[in-house]
């Protein structure tokens, strides 16, 4: 399994992995993106900053890098990147498929992405991710999945990705809202020919959403990897705008709020790969340093209140601003 590559690494930095969400495409979420990137958003521009951050990242010692049909571009800049870096075999690779990606480079388009998890959607996207990433992919994820996803009871899909499991692929899935635990559980119980289809689950959790917290323990003491999305909250934990027990923790630390952010999530037993949503190499050297935050009992007691009911959570994202 290519995650063991990662156990066996000896860099702190190992289980920090980067994800192409912010640089793949024109537009994000992510506050304050806009004056991360450069002032021309156009294709090249863009992949020259994913570039260079994928080699900031790979000196530092990330070895896991997370992309997406519906990241622009994303795919298409690490496959470049990859190419040219052909000595980098230790490089992990997993990307998403169940959305589609239909903004055409802009930032005031009206949908971004369009969900899709039937087998239809499966069948093309995944001929396309193998015509980019061809051998390089380690594990593909389902994008996104809640209870109510097809996702989770479509025999034909099932049969797919085991085949592709079959094939040397890490099959695995990302969840997203509200109810991320009861897409997790679910999950666990999907069986091809007697096995567990899903050895991987992506989950947003950070210290204002942390309701997947004991389905995730549950997914790793099943042997699943655990990935970790959204951290920093697309921004709501970092800079100047952070909650005070945040700015607290990271005074006392002498490093970002960011970091601190990342340190919080690092801690939990059961965190496999914690995502790191860079959009410059200054900000990734910040997040890297949250291997270095030592949070002690008070701050980390200060943080956990910072919690938020998930409905509260996941309406507040979905009115972020593309930018």
């Amino acid at each position: 399994m290519p995650f063991a590559r990662l156990a066996a690494a000896t860099t702190p930095t190992a289980h920090i992995g980067l994800g192409l969400a912010a640089v793949g495409r024109p537009g994000y979420i992510t506050l304050g993106r806009e004056a991360d990137l450069p002032p021309s958003r156009s294709v090249e521009a863009l992949r020259e900053r994913t570039l260079e951050l994928l080699d900031a990242a790979y000196a530092l010692g990330v070895r896991y890098i997370d992309v997406a049909r519906s990241y622009g571009r994303s795919e298409e800049f690490l496959a470049d990147w990859l190419r040219a870096r052909p000595d980098n075999r230790d490089v992990v690779v997993g990307s998403k498929w169940g959305y589609t990606y239909t903004a055409d480079w802009r930032t005031d388009a009206d949908a971004h992405e369009v969900k899709d998890h039937s087998v239809a959607a499966y069948d093309r996207q995944r001929a396309e991710t193998a015509e980019l990433l061809g051998d390089r992919l380690d594990l593909y994820q389902i994008h996104s999945v809640t209870p109510e996803s097809p996702a989770l009871t479509d025999k034909e899909l099932h049969a797919r990705l085991a085949d592709l499991a079959d094939r040397g692929v890490t099959v695995g899935l990302s969840v997203s809202g509200p109810e991320q635990a009861a897409a997790i559980r679910a999950a666990l119980d999907v069986t091809v020919r007697g096995e567990r289809l899903f050895r991987t689950v992506q989950a947003t959790y950070n210290a204002l959403e942390t309701s997947a917290g004991a389905a995730l323990a549950e997914a790793h003491d099943a042997g699943l990897t655990v990935l970790v999305k959204e951290a920093m909250a697309n921004g709501r934990l970092a800079g100047p705008g952070a909650p005070a027990a945040v700015r607290a923790a990271a005074e006392s630390a002498g490093l970002g709020c960011d970091a601190v952010a990342l340190a919080l999530v690092l801690r939990q037993p059961w965190a496999g790969v914690v995502l790191s949503g860079a959009a410059t190499s200054v900000q990734l050297v910040s997040n890297l340093h949250a291997t270095a935050v030592d949070l002690d009992a008070e701050h980390v007691d200060r943080l956990t209140e910072l919690a938020e009911e998930p409905a509260a959570y996941w309406s507040t994202r979905a009115a972020l601003p593309w930018h």
